[in-house]
């Protein structure tokens, strides 16, 4: 049993290539849903091909894709290609939503923690010597690595 944790819209999973390496004739290979195995009708006609190639058959057990028919295979391509669409929708309108909130003022990202007013504090006590970067974290709730990055753009401009 493989398990992959990265997403099924890369190829570079390694579990994914450890498991093609692994295939033997007369192993199928079983996936909850086609979706999780590839995103892309590209990719996944790929591992299909590794697959057949290894002298395995594939099985989606949601599809109920078995691709030791040729119906199995057929639908097996419909559904990757509506995989891949369902893919390029998301990211259309994703893309879409982002430029939409940039157009309003809206930028994307965490908010930040300290205010400039803070920044600029923290960047007069370090440099002044009345306080350390430790204890500028302490008050801020920052970690010493933050306060000697502020301190480093300050003097760096």
């Amino acid at each position: 049993m493989f398990e992959e944790v990265a997403s099924g819209g890369r190829w570079d999973r390694p579990e994914l290539q450890r498991l093609l390496d692994h295939l033997r004739p007369g192993d199928t290979l079983v996936v909850w849903k086609l979706d999780r195995l590839s995103r892309s009708l590209k990719d996944a006609l790929t591992v299909m091909e590794r697959v057949e190639a290894a002298g395995a058959s594939f099985r989606s057990l949601t599809e109920a894709i078995d691709t030791s028919t040729a119906p199995g295979r057929m639908l097996m391509h419909m559904i990757g290609a509506f995989a891949e669409f369902e893919r390029a929708m998301i990211r259309e309108r994703t893309s879409a939503g982002l430029r939409q909130a940039r157009a309003e003022g809206r930028v994307g990202g965490r908010r930040p923690k300290l205010t400039a007013a803070q920044r600029r504090e923290i960047v007069e006590s370090v440099v002044s010597g009345r306080r350390t970067a430790a204890d500028m974290a302490r008050l801020y709730g920052v970690s010493q690595p933050t306060v000697s990055r502020i301190v480093a753009d300050a003097r760096s401009r």
